[in-house]
């Protein structure tokens, strides 16, 4: 069975009990608590030497960190990545775009904001990041204004990736009421079969 070393709050380990979930793939879910250090022991440290949730254990007993490679991973054959070159350079396109554009701006001030509980102390940092946030969403939006999701008009990866943080970004103060093709795409994120909440494990 697949082991997933997960942190619930963390949208990038939801991406990933998001896909095994509609894949139907049965997994364990290991919680690791980022917050007391359980990701910088030496026995974590030797499944991904970075440090960081989430890593998935494969049943060959192989690790793979990095919340995108692993969703590629996992969908390789499957309905949610396509097989054309062009389809799947567009879907890398995305994922990358995710964790360079939108992730380090609207994640990290959920995380400050929502799950520290410290967005006075942060309040300098939170509003430094507000423009590329907003920037990263106004991307979005324009591509959706066109299209029902990020490639080749079919539910994938791309969306699972760039879902994770976007449906909550209203808790890192910012507001989608401006963007109202993403508030579509998101209930047709959430329209797919066999969705489940970011807060369930």
């Amino acid at each position: 069975m697949l082991r997933l070393y997960n942190f619930l709050f963390s949208g990038n380990c939801y991406k990933i009990r998001l896909l095994l979930t509609q894949l139907d793939i049965h997994f364990e879910n290991i919680e690791v608590d980022i917050l007391k250090g359980e990701s910088r022991t030496p026995e974590f440290l030797a499944k991904n030497p970075n440090g960081r949730v989430p890593v998935l254990e494969t049943k060959a007993g192989q690790f793979l960190a990095e919340s995108n490679a692993i969703i590629f991973y996992l969908s390789e054959g499957t309905q949610f990545l396509p097989q054309e070159p062009f389809l799947r350079a567009q879907v890398l396109q995305w994922l990358f775009f995710e964790q360079y554009s939108h992730e380090p701006f609207i994640a990290t001030s959920r995380f400050w904001i929502t799950y520290l509980g410290k967005a006075e102390e942060y309040i300098e940092a939170i509003e430094q990041k507000r423009a590329p946030g907003y920037a990263a969403l106004a991307v979005m939006e324009k591509h959706l204004q066109q299209h029902s999701y990020f490639v080749g008009e079919q539910y994938t990866i791309a969306d699972i990736g760039l879902f994770a943080y976007t449906h909550v970004a209203h808790e890192g103060n910012f507001d989608l009421t401006g963007f109202p093709a993403i508030q579509s795409w998101i209930k047709r994120v959430e329209s797919q079969p066999l969705h489940i909440s970011i807060n369930r494990e």
